[in-house]
């Protein structure tokens, strides 16, 4: 498995990956799924975006990198991570971070940010731990869930 710069014929899958972790609706503060079109435009956008590829080119995981703020907090980057439901369980999510920590740094960016991961994602949560981020707190009833409950969300910091 690799993580390198997405590419536009991995579009398909990495559209199919983000709406079905949007479908879920416990992770992505998005709510409207990308079409081709729009799905284009979207990853285009980011400061970096990357793929996780297993030795057949299938793609089983991406993340997205910008900025978390603009001017004076532009230094603070901000990522979301995807994986297949498919392919979950095979450590794939942690490749996908430590890979964004290392394009973090080649970007100019200072600090990694995480503004809302739902304090129920506990695998989410363990790995970003693991992999060295600090929690900030809690902010109550911070995310709405698909059936219209409110759940808490975590912040998470890890300086570059």
């Amino acid at each position: 498995m690799i993580v390198r710069k997405y590419e536009e014929a991995d579009l398909p899958a990495m559209i199919d990956i983000w709406n079905e972790v949007v479908e879920e609706g416990i992770a992505f503060p998005q709510e409207d799924f990308l079409t081709s079109e729009t799905g284009a435009e979207f990853f285009a956008a980011q400061t970096y975006t990357g793929v996780a590829e297993d030795d057949d080119g299938t793609i089983h995981g991406l993340y997205i990198l910008h900025p978390n703020n603009i001017g004076r907090c532009g230094h603070i980057a901000n990522t979301s991570y995807a994986v297949s439901s498919s392919a979950r369980g095979l450590h794939i999510g942690e490749k996908l971070v430590m890979d964004s920590l290392t394009r973090a740094k080649e970007c100019g960016f200072r600090v990694l940010q995480f503004n809302a991961v739902v304090e129920s994602n506990v695998h989410a949560r363990h790995l970003y731990e693991r992999c060295g981020f600090v929690q900030l707190g809690t902010i109550p009833g911070g995310f709405r869930l698909k059936n219209g409950q409110y759940a808490n969300i975590c912040p998470y910091y890890h300086e570059l």
